[in-house]
């Protein structure tokens, strides 16, 4: 069995797992794709041996869509709203300038992990490094960006939905993206709204969720 959350901000992906493990009285929970404490969006939850042996189908096998919204004029040592700023600009892009760069965005491309994440670098994440000011050093991976399209602009704010190959960061396409329009960029707020073809409409609520109701809400894949 499945379920659809909506994770709330300001609570890991693990928090979420273990919620679930504590509704349902279950050992074997797991969920198909991280999301950071800062990000909100669909989190699919596997409950049951059977179900979460079908977890890669979700981790690796399906693309992301995400609401992203990305603040221009600093960047940050996270690539997010909770890091130390870095660098500052004034230079205000144009609508132009925006779309022009996404455009460039669309496709294969190689893209430099946020130090900050948990990408292992000899036996170590690579976020423990950083916070101890040490050197992380990440090689470059190879992602797809399906699409990149400008919803709203309103100067430092811009709102862009991404549909990535499993394993992009958007906070470094932020990051990327801003340096690219010279005034530089950190990831503000960030929603997931598909997992592959299935919807964050047909998620509910984790604040929602107990152990009288929860079956109401599994499904079966």
């Amino acid at each position: 069995m499945f379920l659809f959350i909506n994770k709330p901000k300001n609570i890991t992906s693990h928090d979420v797992v273990n919620k679930i493990r504590r509704i349902t009285a279950q050992r074997r929970v797991g969920h198909g794709g991280t999301l950071d404490p800062n990000a909100t969006g669909l989190i699919i939850v596997a409950i049951g041996r059977d179900s979460t042996k079908k977890l890669d189908m979700f981790t690796k096998g399906m693309d992301k869509t995400y609401e992203a919204e990305i603040i221009l004029g600093e960047e940050r040592n996270t690539d997010d709203a909770e890091g130390k700023v870095m660098r500052k600009s004034a230079k205000i892009p144009t609508k132009n300038n925006i779309d022009n760069i996404l455009e460039k965005y669309t496709g294969e491309i190689l893209q430099l992990p946020p130090d900050f994440s948990a990408i292992k670098k000899n036996g170590k994440k690579a976020y423990e490094l950083a916070r101890l000011g040490k050197n992380v050093d990440l090689a470059p991976r190879k992602i797809v960006v399906k699409k990149a399209v400008l919803k709203e602009y309103n100067y430092p704010r811009i709102k862009v939905v991404f549909e990535v190959s499993s394993g992009t960061y958007i906070r470094a396409l932020a990051r990327d993206i801003g340096r690219e329009l010279g005034a530089f960029g950190y990831l503000n707020n960030l929603k997931r709204t598909k997992v592959g073809k299935f919807s964050l409409n047909r998620a509910v609520d984790l604040d929602n969720l107990n152990s009288s109701n929860w079956e109401n809400y599994a499904i079966e894949i």
